[in-house]
């Protein structure tokens, strides 16, 4: 199972977690910060690992995995992250009025995981109606839910191939994108003005039309040529992007404009809808 980072909120606080092994793993600095609301949640966290191993010998070190998480600033970090099971453990030992209603959040999380892995339909509906939540348009939603499979199918092949987790899909990522709008995603989000969103929640039709172009003409690629290993999968990207370059230029010369647009969606509410 590939990862899958989200944001959660907990009471108006950010908790970042990522699929990881078939299951949420949570991060613990967050936690840590939401429940004791330390100004210096790290530093609470490195003291609370002491404190444990000298009351109980317990070692919380040895049910937490070090994964890849976006920081404030943008970039991916490996942060301590532990799952659901290990966040109850963890929980127990922050003395807080704060807990029980995390751990009912964390029971309930954990839950509609297990769902999502036996229904997948559950986690596209659930989806859909996050989108409808924050009124996108229902025409763009569909076209959001098609590139998601579209993606998933890409990094499913990617992963049959050859490729690492994480970091080889933002490699071969950043080589479609460059290939088929002339930048990285990295500078998409900063032409859009965006920091810890996500750049194809910000996208509008054409965008995610090129997107999705680029994307599926890629995997096919693959699969026609039977790619293996890093080295053939980049040059198999920059080609599948550049397929997509082609009819975006054409498109633009008709149009007399750019389709890589500034606009994002970080105002959209139930008065102002973004066309």
């Amino acid at each position: 199972m590939k990862p899958s980072a989200q944001i959660a909120l907990f009471r108006g606080k950010k908790i970042r977690k990522i699929i990881h092994q078939n299951e949420w793993w949570f991060s613990v600095i967050d936690v840590v910060e939401v429940l004791t609301g330390s100004s210096n949640p790290r530093d609470y966290w490195y003291r609370m690992k002491v404190r444990v191993k000298d009351e109980d010998g317990a070692e919380l070190s040895t049910i937490c995995r070090q994964l890849k998480l976006e920081s404030s600033d943008g970039k991916k970090y490996e942060t301590d992250c532990a799952s659901t099971e290990g966040m109850f453990r963890i929980v127990q030992s922050i003395p807080s009025p704060n807990a029980e209603p995390l751990k009912r959040w964390l029971a309930r999380v954990g839950y509609e995981r297990v769902q999502e892995i036996e229904d997948p339909e559950l986690a596209t509906k659930r989806t859909r109606m996050l989108y409808k939540a924050k009124c996108y348009p229902d025409k763009w939603i569909e076209m959001r839910m098609r590139g998601i499979v579209i993606r998933d199918e890409l990094t499913d092949e990617w992963q049959k191939r050859g490729a690492a987790e994480q970091k080889d899909y933002e490699i071969l990522t950043a080589e479609i994108s460059k290939a088929t709008f002339g930048i990285t995603p990295a500078q998409y989000k900063k032409h859009k003005n965006l920091k810890r969103e996500n750049l194809r929640d910000h996208m509008d039709d054409f965008e995610l039309i090129f997107t999705m172009l680029g994307e599926r003409s890629t995997t096919e690629i693959h699969r026609t040529e039977d790619s293996r290993g890093l080295p053939k999968l980049k040059s198999d990207a920059a080609a599948g992007g550049d397929i997509s370059a082609t009819a975006r230029k054409k498109l633009e010369k008709r149009l007399g404009r750019s389709v890589v647009s500034k606009k994002n969606f970080k105002k959209l509410d139930s008065r102002k809808k973004l066309k």
